[in-house]
C-alpha cells in the first residue's frame, strides 16, 4: 500500500486477544471496520484498498471469530471494551467506526462506553431491533439451528460456507477465500453465543434509541432488498439527530460484497464530510 510514493505495508498484530490488521498511512484519519457475527476482518477485503488510500484502516477479528481466540464473554459491551482497549493501545482518537450487521452493535456499544474514542459511526445492514428480523433463508436455518446445526457445522465444505453467505445477498457475489477460511474457524458454539448476546443487546434497548442519546454523527446504509432485516426498518434510525440514511436499490445484506465501489464511496464521502465540518451532520437523506 503506498500514498504519495511512501510505502505503508500491511501490519498484522495480536492485540488484546484479537487479530488486528492495519492498512494505510498511520498518520491518516483512523477508520475502524467491525465485521458481523461469525465473519472476520477479511469480510471487508473488497473495500480496504480504496479506503486505505485516505485512511489508517484498522480491522479486527472480534473475540471467537476468525483468527481471534474465544473470550470469557461474548456480551456486546464486553466486545466493545476489548475494541476500545485496542484503540487505546494504538493511541487513536476521533475514530470513524463502521460496523456491518451485528458489528454495528459493537460499534454502538463502543460509542456508548467511550465517546472520547469515537468521532462518527456508520452502520451497514444493522437491524434496529429484534422486531425487524425477517424469516431467515432455509440454508441458514439448517446451518445454525437445532437439531442438525452443530453436526452440519463441523462438516461444512467451502462451497456450503459460500452458499450460506451468498444466501443473504440479493445478487451474485464473489466471496474472498480468506473470508471463507476465517468463517470456518468460527465455532458453532461461538456463533450461537454471539447470536444470543446480540439479541440480548437489542432486547435491552433499540439501536436507534441508543444512538439518539449520543452526540455522534451517524450514517446508516441498508440494502433495499435485505433478506435478513426488513429494509423499511432503516427509517427507524430517523430518531437519531442529523442521521444520514442510504437505501441501496437491488442490494441485500452484503453491500461490501455486492456493491463494493458504492459502499467504499459512501464511507469515504461520509468520513471526509465529518472531517470537513467538524460537527454532526444535520440533514436527513432517505
Amino acid at each position: 500500500m503506498s500514498e504519495n510514493g511512501v510505502e505503508h505495508p500491511q501490519e498484522v498484530q495480536a492485540m488484546r486477544g484479537m487479530h488486528v490488521v492495519r492498512d494505510g498511512a498511520r498518520e491518516a484519519p483512523p477508520l475502524l471496520l467491525i465485521h458481523g457475527s461469525g465473519a472476520s476482518g477479511a469480510s471487508w477485503s473488497p473495500v480496504v484498498a480504496a479506503l486505505a488510500g485516505h485512511h489508517h484502516v484498522i480491522r479486527v477479528d472480534l473475540p471467537g471469530c476468525g483468527q481471534s481466540p474465544p473470550p470469557p464473554s461474548y456480551d456486546v459491551p464486553a466486545q466493545a471494551s476489548r475494541v476500545a482497549a485496542v484503540l487505546d493501545d494504538l493511541g487513536l482518537r476521533d475514530v470513524a467506526v463502521v460496523g456491518h450487521s451485528s458489528g454495528g452493535y459493537v460499534a454502538t456499544a463502543l460509542a456508548e462506553q467511550r465517546p472520547d474514542l469515537v468521532g462518527s459511526v456508520a452502520l451497514i445492514s444493522s437491524g434496529p431491533h429484534l422486531g425487524a428480523l425477517l424469516p431467515q433463508p432455509l440454508i441458514l436455518r439448517v446451518l445454525l439451528g437445532p437439531p442438525f446445526g452443530r453436526l452440519i457445522w463441523s462438516r461444512r465444505s467451502d462451497s456450503v460456507i459460500r452458499r450460506g453467505i451468498q444466501a443473504t445477498a440479493a445478487r451474485p457475489v464473489e466471496v474472498p477465500g480468506d473470508a471463507v477460511a476465517d468463517f470456518r474457524r468460527t465455532s458453532y458454539d461461538a456463533f450461537r453465543a454471539l447470536s444470543r448476546c446480540n439479541a440480548a443487546y437489542l432486547a435491552e434497548r433499540s439501536v436507534p434509541d441508543r444512538l439518539a442519546a449520543l452526540a455522534v454523527p451517524v450514517l446508516v446504509v441498508f440494502g433495499a432488498a435485505d433478506p435478513r432485516w426488513d429494509p423499511s426498518s432503516a427509517h427507524e434510525y430517523e430518531v437519531v439527530p442529523g442521521v444520514r440514511i442510504e437505501l441501496l436499490s437491488g442490494v441485500g445484506h452484503l453491500p461490501v460484497f455486492e456493491v463494493p465501489e458504492t459502499t467504499g464511496g459512501l464511507l469515504s464521502g461520509w468520513t471526509s464530510r465529518q472531517r470537513a465540518v467538524g460537527t454532526p451532520h444535520r440533514t436527513r437523506d432517505a
